[in-house]
């Protein structure tokens, strides 16, 4: 075993790793593994115009033009009318008899070409009732995990018993994209990898995307000879779907490196998003059979279900943790006449509360502290610039000295700060976390992970001995939950200020007092007056669009009218919002674009409520992105309703979901799909607008095949990163 604390060596080679692999076009081969068959039939006349692998000596020696139904002696197009086709679920077909042998039948169907894998039968498969006893006792075993941990321990042994692979490893990317290993089962005899890191590069960004696609993966043997799509002509054919697909030679030379003869991937997709796989790793060749991958998919989606209650569970167990402590500490904000006081006798409980191993009170050059901390002036110098990282919002990092150099000499103390601004009191409360350095095992030198040499044939990395690898000037990380109570109690210390002013107020200006109660109320009503005049003014202007859509004879006019109805009802809506909600910093995304959805029911017409529908997530969002999601939501429902079902009502869906720090609105139709570009490259005031607030939410957003209509994905930050 290797060892090093050396954390400055360059990244470089790994930049190149991910870029060379990440154009590598690894799902058009142009060749299938050669255990199994391949036949491509044209989807329209389902007469076999290509296939893969010994077809003439296993299958039949007229399989190039037969009838696809009749070569495999089954009605096919009876089968593919009789099931909906999802990019990425195969059909099951018949068995079918070949010269020597018995195949499974595997069908995919693409827009122009119907693809059927055969894989050799080579053992009776289990029953279906005894299949099924399995999984439902390793089921089981799942719900009874009391964390992910074990969760994890138990997917590995699992999947070891059902797949009888040497090897099976739980496997989890990271915030970075690299991989650990969280949990193995292995044969006895064999090194492990448990706990190790593989950097990003093993895995390239489009192989990843076909782990979401293609759920099951198998490499019996990595010592074949690719079988080559024939005629020529079908090189570029795409085989994202099937499972008999010929393996990148980067990858064997992977597999070999690590002394691995055979491979199996099973996906764990929660969320719609990859959370990780089930590697199988053999020391001689092996497969699995059709039935077993099936059964392996399914039991992968019982483990992402579960890995998603087990995260649910211990967020929420976090939470019931910090409001506990905020029970505790909250209700004493209002017993002392100022803050200074109130965090004297509180410093203890306010650090425990958020995990600090030190705290510190910065008022002017007054500083109080609890626990382990830096000097008076190494805080105040910390303070005053946590000051120009944030005011209205916490501060936090787990990394402090890498964003403030001069933290380094106390980087002991307080690798980790989370910096929240009393803005009434002119003070700044400061939690520290100390250095955890950090030992992460690599399975080899991430560092290493492809040459330099530019006119090198691209290879992957050799050598996966146990790499150390030390992380220092890094803490604990701070966690969503903590740094909203952190919000919470900004607010409780602005609460416990107002009332404490009022207090004193009360007892030495009664007159200002009333004063200042007059104003706020003046206030008030200025504000509804203002609020009332904006309702009347956006009706007004609604009702005047209403009349000229009656007026006019237009068509086109009147659709126009018509869009321009829908985005003022979702500005109104916004305004009504912002004036209602005590909190108008952010707001409940999934209760925005509800309300938002009903208004533009109502704008469309009860032909139209019927076939909309919501399956929307909570989201915590700014209220400034949310006003720009609602506005990118009524463009993609007004293209829906125009273009879909050419004018006509039809299904339409809205989602909503959250990955971690970033949000997907999805909306998706079932209608003619996708239209051609226009021909003059002109693209529609709507359009542009979209696409420009689209690009203000620093997201993406993403057209795909929905089979049919058109589902149009939003991605974005839920906070602005810029």
């Amino acid at each position: 075993m290797n060892a090093s604390s050396d954390i400055a060596g360059s990244t470089d080679g790994v930049g190149l790793d991910l870029n060379a692999c990440d154009r590598e076009p690894i799902h058009i081969p142009g060749a299938i593994q050669p255990h199994g068959l391949l036949l491509v039939a044209d989807a329209t006349s389902l007469t076999v115009v290509a296939g893969a692998g010994d077809l003439e000596t296993r299958l039949t020696p007229d399989w190039l033009g037969n009838d696809l139904s009749a070569l495999l002696a089954q009605d096919i197009g009876a089968t593919l009318t009789a099931n909906d086709t999802v990019a990425g679920v195969a059909l099951a077909g018949l068995p079918v008899a070949g010269l020597t042998e018995r195949f499974d039948v595997t069908l995919h169907r693409t827009a122009e070409h119907v693809l059927v894998e055969l894989e050799p039968v080579e053992a009776e498969p289990v029953t279906a009732a005894g299949m099924l006893g399995r999984l439902n006792a390793m089921a089981m075993t799942f719900e009874r995990a009391s964390n992910l941990q074990t969760l994890c321990e138990r997917a590995a042994t699992a999947f070891r018993q059902l797949t009888g692979f040497d090897r099976v490893m739980v496997y989890r990317f990271l915030d970075d994209e690299a991989g650990r290993v969280m949990a193995e089962d292995k044969a006895t005899g064999l090194g492990t990898f448990l706990n190790h890191h593989f950097p990003a590069s093993d895995i390239p960004k489009q192989a990843r995307a076909l782990y979401v696609r293609n759920r099951t993966r198998t490499i019996p043997t990595i010592d074949y000879v690719p079988a080559v799509l024939r005629p020529a002509g079908f090189e570029t054919l795409d085989l994202s779907d099937v499972a008999l697909r010929s393996v990148s030679p980067i990858h064997l030379r992977y597999l070999a490196n690590m002394g691995v003869a055979a491979s199996a991937s099973i996906s764990i997709v929660k969320d719609g998003l990859l959370w990780g796989l089930i590697a199988c790793h053999h020391g001689t060749p092996k497969g699995l059979t059709p039935d077993i991958r099936a059964a392996s998919a399914t039991l992968a989606s019982g483990l992402a279900r579960q890995i998603r209650a087990k995260e649910e569970a211990e967020t929420y167990r976090e939470r019931l943790r910090l409001r506990a402590a905020e029970d505790a500490v909250i209700p004493k904000l209002a017993t002392e006449p100022a803050p200074r006081s109130i965090v004297a006798a509180l410093r203890d409980d306010l650090r425990r509360m958020l995990g600090g191993d030190g705290f510190a009170y910065v008022e002017g050059t007054i500083v109080d502290t609890d626990g382990p901390c830096p000097s008076k002036d190494d805080i105040l110098d910390l303070a005053a610039w946590a000051r120009t990282r944030g005011v209205i919002e916490p501060f936090t990092t787990h990394e402090l000295p890498s964003l403030f150099p001069r933290a380094e000499a106390y980087r002991a103390q307080a690798s980790g700060l989370l910096a929240l601004s009393l803005v009434d009191e002119g003070a700044v409360l400061l939690w520290f976390r100390a250095e955890q350095i950090e030992e992460v095992e690599w399975a080899g030198n991430p560092h290493k992970a492809v040459s330099l040499d530019p006119n090198a044939m691209l290879t992957p990395r050799t050598s996966f001995e146990s790499w150390t690898q030390a992380v220092s000037g890094r803490s604990r990380r701070w966690t969503r939950e903590e740094i909203e109570a952190a919000h919470r109690l900004r607010r409780a210390f602005h609460d416990a200020y107002v009332n404490q002013r009022l207090r004193l107020l009360n007892a030495d200006l009664q007159r200002t007092l009333a004063d200042k109660d007059a104003l706020i109320a003046q206030k008030d009503v200025l504000m509804k007056e203002v609020n009332h005049r904006v309702q009347n003014s956006l009706q007004l202007v609604a009702a005047f669009l209403s009349l000229q859509a009656k007026s006019s004879d237009d068509a086109k006019v009147k659709a126009h009218l018509a869009e321009a109805q829908a985005r003022l009802a979702a500005v109104a809506l916004v305004h009504r919002r912002l004036y209602r909600d005590d909190q108008v910093e952010s707001v409940d995304l999934s209760r925005y674009l509800e309300e938002l959805a009903d208004d533009m029911k109502t704008s469309l017409g009860e032909d139209w409520s019927a076939h909309i529908s919501l399956d929307l997530a909570p989201v915590l969002v700014p209220t400034d992105r949310a006003v720009n999601i609602g506005l990118v939501l009524t463009e993609l429902i007004i293209n829906a309703s125009k273009y879909a079902y050419a004018g006509k009502p039809g299904p339409i869906l809205i989602a909503l979901e959250q990955h971690r720090s970033r949000l997907r609105l999805i909306v998706a139709d079932k209608g003619v799909g996708k239209g051609a570009p226009a021909t003059d490259g002109r693209v529609g005031f709507g359009s542009r607008m979209m696409n420009a607030v689209v690009a203000g939410l620093s997201g993406t957003i993403e057209q795909d095949d929905n089979m049919p209509g058109l589902r149009v994905v939003m991605t974005a930050p839920i906070e602005d990163e810029r």
